[in-house]
């Protein structure tokens, strides 16, 4: 947790931790060169770890991409994967099956040669250990070669149409320095445990920064790594540095101290997402500008599709048709978001499927209601007093009883609970509501995240629910994980029991197609089928609203998921007290 301002001995060391990184002289690694100073940056909470094969949470997650480093990375305008550590795009040979990369010349931040050992070395380990969060992306490799030191070629044992924005998009590890460790944890009696309890204290990257300092729970400095191989090199069209110092990381326990920090000027960003509340109070801050980013994310409702009475498509329409998807980001994400159409953001560009449209986009309130009695009716169900009568007015329904005339089962919505996430347990609330419109009996349970996921994914034992992905990766092989039947399973992630042969048809063949256009025509037809079963209905996106202090440094990148990326830190460069801007 944050440090406790009202300590006298904690805040003191806090105070001269910041002083000493902010100064001339500044702690170890962390020295003026050139007149630039760090970036100082908040963070929400402490990373959980040094050790990337263990990282998982938001925070390592954010300090160590600027440590290790990938063979290809995302184009912040185009989303399309550019090679970075490796020195142009792949040569795929279709026939024998494999990918060449050949590699930048690049050090370690030790100083170390980067060689084409360290690529293989990386992927063997995972394969070997099976590590999560990777393992899924290797297993089509079934041979790495080294030919020579700046080249690996990749043998695949079946084609696999994300094979680099998957196991090439992965951060490569020195050979030097987890070899030792990779081998005692072989040695052990768990060696994934082993391995992802590994110590790291000292990481030892290529990326443009390194490791100076680091107090758990008050800061982590970062400092620029001399060693950066894209130094002065330009990639997706972007000259990079990195210009500033480093970047010192303080932690802070709740979002309303980080952003006082930010008022005053103690920190340069907070790099979390910043709650409406606060935006009235950074807008009208000229040294502060707020920044609204799209986001990879999919919020929405899902059903159970083993078992009455969302196995009826009728039904699913029909709920689908009364969802105001336009009230909830307005209403309850205060206008930080936007409705969602089809599966897949529409932030992706490339696999967005901008075709499929939402049941009842533009419709009043009486007219969803009017459009989901005729869609009930047309399927079988019937009401003592329906929720329209012969005149087509609105009224008050009873409770709708089945096609067989029996009544329907009180149904249950499982959220999340409101102080884990606001926005999915009221747009629960609501849904309850527009539900009652037409007779159907629904309540809104919040229930603790983990029971939540053990009742829809392990026991299926539930009606619908409300969940979200709140950073999806931009290949859409997520579709095939989320759809396809084989997933249907205890444990898997079809956590509706959705089973359609041809969009299985289709999932298997998009994860093998390697044509990207033929690829993609595909992916829009799995979204298309998908936008007419409704296994979910997607109902929003929220956008990543950032604010940073422009009276210290500019040249932050926009792009999906945000200005915290590699780029921005690669760019950025301080504003002289003169008034001369550095250009970025």
């Amino acid at each position: 947790m944050a440090d406790n301002p009202g300590h006298p001995i904690r805040g003191l060391r806090l105070l001269l931790i910041l002083a000493m990184a902010l100064t001339i002289a500044g702690p170890a690694g962390c020295r003026r060169t050139d007149g630039e100073q760090p970036v100082r940056i908040g963070l929400a909470e402490p990373p959980r770890t040094l050790n990337i094969w263990l990282a998982s949470d938001a925070n390592s997650n954010k300090v160590l991409s600027q440590i290790y480093q990938p063979l290809y990375a995302m184009d912040p305008e185009t989303l399309e994967p550019v090679p970075w550590l490796a020195a142009a795009m792949p040569r795929h040979d279709p026939v024998d099956n494999t990918y060449t990369v050949v590699l930048r010349p690049a050090r370690w931040s030790d100083g170390t040669p980067l060689t084409a050992t360290d690529v293989a070395f990386t992927g063997h380990l995972i394969q070997s250990f099976n590590i999560p969060r990777y393992a899924a992306k290797w297993a089509p490799v079934a041979e790495i070669e080294v030919p020579d030191p700046q080249t690996v070629v990749f043998r695949l044992k079946r084609p696999c149409a994300n094979f680099i924005d998957g196991a090439l998009a992965t951060p490569v590890v020195p050979a030097h320095r987890w070899a030792a460790a990779a081998e005692a944890a072989r040695r052990s009696e768990k060696p994934l445990a082993a391995l992802l309890n590994h110590p790291v204290t000292d990481p030892v990257g290529c990326g443009p920064f390194m490791l100076a300092g680091y107090e758990r729970d008050t800061y982590l400095h970062l400092r620029r790594n001399p060693h950066f191989f894209a130094s002065g090199h330009t990639i997706a069209g972007l000259s990079l540095g990195p210009h500033i110092d480093g970047l010192l990381f303080k932690v802070y326990g709740t979002s309303d101290v980080a952003v006082l920090a930010l008022k005053k000027g103690d920190i340069d960003m907070f790099w979390w997402s910043i709650q409406p509340g606060y935006l009235q109070d950074l807008e009208r801050m000229p040294a502060i500008e707020v920044i609204a980013s799209r986001r990879s994310a999919l919020y929405f409702m899902g059903f159970n599709l083993r078992r009455p009475p969302f196995n009826d498509l009728a039904l699913r329409r029909a709920v689908a048709v009364l969802i105001d998807k336009a009230f909830i980001v307005e209403r309850i994400l205060q206008g930080q978001g936007a409705p969602m159409t089809a599966v897949v953001p529409a932030g992706n560009r490339t696999w967005h499927n901008s075709a499929v449209s939402s049941p009842g986009a533009g419709l009043s309130r009486p007219q969803r209601i009017r459009a989901a009695h005729r869609i009930l009716h047309d399927a079988g169900y019937r009401w003592q007093v329906p929720p329209v009568d012969d005149g087509g007015r609105i009224q008050a329904p009873t409770p709708v009883l089945l096609p067989d005339g029996m009544p329907m089962d009180r149904i249950t919505i499982l959220t999340p609970p409101a102080d884990y996430d606001p926005h999915r347990a009221m747009s629960g609330m609501m849904i309850q509501e527009w539900l009652a419109d037409v007779g159907i009996p629904a309540t809104a349970r919040p229930m603790s995240f983990s029971a939540l996921l053990a009742t829809v994914k392990s026991r299926h034992d539930f009606d619908a629910f409300i969940l979200g992905y709140g950073r999806l990766p931009l290949d859409p092989d997520y579709l095939r994980t989320f759809f396809h039947s084989a997933n249907a399973g205890p444990g898997g992630w079809n956590m509706s029991g959705y089973r359609n042969p041809r969009f299985d048809r289709l999932a298997d063949r998009s994860q093998r197609e390697g044509d990207p256009q033929q690829r993609r025509r595909i992916v829009f037809q799995m979204q298309a089928i998908l936008g007419e079963d409704l296994p979910y209905i997607p109902l929003y996106t929220p956008l990543l609203i950032e604010a940073v202090r422009t009276d210290r440094f500019q040249g932050w990148v926009p792009m999906l998921e945000g200005i915290g990326n590699r780029w921005s830190f690669c760019r950025l460069r301080s504003v002289r007290a003169d008034g001369d801007r550095g250009g970025a």
